[in-house]
Formats: C-alpha cells, structure tokens, sequence
C-alpha cells in the first residue's frame, strides 16, 4: 500500500495535537515522514516552535473553533484537571483519544472526557523515524478498532497491545524511558574511552557506530542477545574479562533493575498527583 493510500483508508480528516513539546513533536514528525498531509493536524500549545510547515497552530484552546474526531493528548500528567476544561469543546462525540499521559490511568482521562475512547499510548523519541515501540492499552476498542489503531500508529514503529493497564507502568520504563538510559551508558562508554588515551573528538563518533552496527546485528541476526555477546567475547579474551566485571555479582542486573524500578515507581506516583489534582478540582 503506498502512502496515498495509507491516508485515505486510515487517516482521519481532521487530527489535534494538544500539548506538542519533545514527544508531541516526535510523533507529528513521525507521521508526516511517512506522507501524512500536514494540513490535517492542528496543534495547541503556548510554546511549540519549529512546527513543520503546513500544520494550523494554536497558542490557546480558545482560538479554536472545530471539535476533532481524532486527538493526540501531550501533556504533563498533572496538568490535566487544570486544562481540562479547556480541551473538552474541542472533543467530538466518540472521537479518539490517544492519551501519551504517563501514569494517568484511563479510568481518569475518561473521567474528565467521557464523550471520547480513551486509549493510552507509550511511545519514544524514534517516534519520529518510525522506529518506536508503542505500547498501547484500552477497554474503550473492539479488537476490529485496535487493528486499525495500529495500522494508523505503525508509521511510528511497532505497536504492543498489553495485557493490563498495571503493565503500562513497566512498559513506560522499560520503552519510553529506556532510550535515556542507552544514551548514557553510551555516553559512559565514550567518557570511558577517553580515559583510556582515544581522541575525545572522536570517542562519541566510535561509540555511536559501535552501537549501530550492534543494534542493526540484533535486529536482523534474530539471535538473543545474550548469544551475541557469547559470540563476540572469545574465552579468555578481553572481552570476557570486561564482560566479567559486568557479571560480577549480577551488579549490571541489579543496576539496571534497581533504574527500572525507580522509572516504574515514578509513573505511579504520577498518576497519584494527577488523580489527587482531579479530586481537588471536584
């Protein structure tokens, strides 16, 4: 199926972006590299520079006069009983609700828009080279409505319907925050590399390929990667006396669980804030 094609199956005619800060921006970005016309989306938001051209742009839901049958919700979870009643008139009855809301739960985000289905979606930055997981969760879609979301989503990457809400947390974690932690371990190894006498110039550039060519491998090797890197260290080698340190004691394991966790947590602690906020407000 071409591109045209795509958008005229799948698209809806009229798309709002409320809230188009990193993530926001990444996944408007995603779409329209895949052929999504820019005119189809409408974004507010009081500061979103650099929006590709062609796409109509608010500062304020005020200024809005259509309501959108499709609505990307990017906001920061605890603002969403303060902003509300300001995004509501812009929903139109059983329209779409993609809510990018970390923590907050559907029962909540349904709460305060009960004419649309709400669906949660967790993506990442490669949103916008369509390379992202998405993990996805509603009770508000028949298994036919899922199909197409993911058809409308897949632009973006691969779409993941979880088996509960309860897991949306963990996904969180482990797909939509676990791009931060490779980029600092690959900064580590960088910085590390350094200490060892190669050019800081040229470190960051090494280890950027290093991992490319390495993710590339995993990806279309099929192998585990616990198996790839059996392959890569030989016995005795200086490989496996670097992998022996990180093994040591399990201490990457407990490391990178102990990270997980903490991301983990967070999310929940965020859907606190966000349904003390909206208990507040009522």
């Amino acid at each position: 199926m071409n591109q045209a094609e795509f958008s005229h199956r799948f698209w809806p005619d009229n798309f709002l972006i409320f809230g188009c800060g990193n993530m926001g921006g990444a996944i408007l970005r995603g779409w329209i590299a895949a052929g999504i016309d820019p005119a189809r989306f409408t974004v507010v938001d009081p500061f979103a520079p650099n929006l590709p051209d062609g796409v109509q742009y608010f500062s304020d839901a005020a200024q809005v006069t259509e309501q959108f049958g499709a609505v990307l919700l990017s906001i920061k979870p605890q603002m969403l009983s303060q902003l509300s009643a300001a995004i509501a008139p812009l929903i139109a009855p059983d329209a779409l609700l993609l809510s990018i809301l970390a923590g907050a739960k559907c029962a909540a985000i349904s709460a305060a828009f009960p004419q649309a289905r709400v669906v949660r979606l967790m993506p990442n930055l490669a949103a916008q080279i369509g390379k992202s997981p998405l993990g996805l969760w509603s009770y508000d879609l028949s298994d036919t409505q899922q199909q197409a979301l993911s058809r409308m989503l897949s632009p973006l990457g691969t779409p993941f319907w979880l088996d509960g809400e309860a897991q949306m947390d963990a996904f969180t974690a482990l797909a939509g925050s676990g791009p931060a932690f490779i980029y600092r371990f690959l900064d580590t190894l960088a910085a590390a590399g350094t200490q060892l006498g190669l050019d800081a110039e040229q470190t960051t550039q090494m280890t950027l390929a290093m991992a490319e060519g390495a993710v590339q491998l995993a990806t279309q090797s099929g192998e585990n990667p616990r198996d790839l890197a059996a392959r890569v260290a030989s016995a005795g080698g200086s490989t496996a006396a670097g992998l022996a340190v990180l093994d040591a004691g399990e201490a990457l394991l407990h490391l990178t669980q102990s990270t997980l966790d903490a991301a983990t947590r967070r999310n929940g602690e965020l859907a606190n804030i966000a349904e003390q906020a909206s208990n507040d407000k009522r």
